[in-house]
């Protein structure tokens, strides 16, 4: 009887998470919206997302070297160095609302690569790039911005840049367990920047 019970346990526990959300990453065009639902066009062809009620919008603008200050808190997609330090690829900025998203030091989506959230300690130039210490719970790295890195940051925004023909990019679209996917975040390219 109680290894009945267990079993009967696990197989729900399986069920469960198996019927767990999924995560989707959506980047394109929206072509049109229809109500909350944005159509998009993406690479992988069309897909519909819908936006919750209290979904938040941020624009996402070019920035500079000058833009990473201390005290402000970055993402940095970077490739590790044998030194132990990180070559930056991307730089995101994110707005004050934004500090503490996703802090922390992991692998990052291209092969090898990592991403790190954290606050900027400070900032030296060297003969390499921008020399930037940031730091996280539970750790610090050594960034090195160079000048090929891609500057962007996120700024506060609202549900008017949602229309036709805007470039966005969804982190983390939710696939329902009837395959819809809805999102509760969107970023929107502003003056030709697109988002990724």
């Amino acid at each position: 009887m109680f290894r009945a019970a267990i079993a009967a346990a696990l197989l729900a526990l399986a069920a469960g998470s198996a019927c767990a959300q999924q995560t989707v990453r959506v980047v394109g065009t929206i072509e049109r919206v229809d109500g909350r639902t944005l159509v998009v066009n993406t690479k992988q062809g069309e897909m519909k997302v819908s936006v919750t009620d209290k979904a938040t919008v941020f624009g996402v603008v070019n920035a500079t070297l000058a833009d990473i200050k201390p005290g402000a808190f970055i993402g940095v997609g970077a490739m590790p160095q044998p030194d132990g330090s990180q070559k930056a690829i991307q730089v995101m900025i994110f707005s004050e609302s934004q500090r503490g998203t996703g802090e922390g030091h992991r692998p990052w989506v291209r092969p090898g690569s990592t991403m790190t959230n954290a606050t900027v300690e400070t900032t030296v130039r060297s003969v390499d790039g921008e020399v930037v210490m940031v730091k996280y719970k539970g750790g610090e790295k050594k960034v090195i911005v160079p000048p090929e890195a891609t500057i962007r940051a996120y700024v506060v925004g609202d549900r008017s840049e949602l229309k036709p023909g805007a470039a966005i990019a969804i982190v983390r679209a939710e696939k329902n367990s009837d395959g819809r996917l809805e999102a509760a975040r969107v970023n929107v390219g502003r003056n030709g920047v697109v988002p990724q």
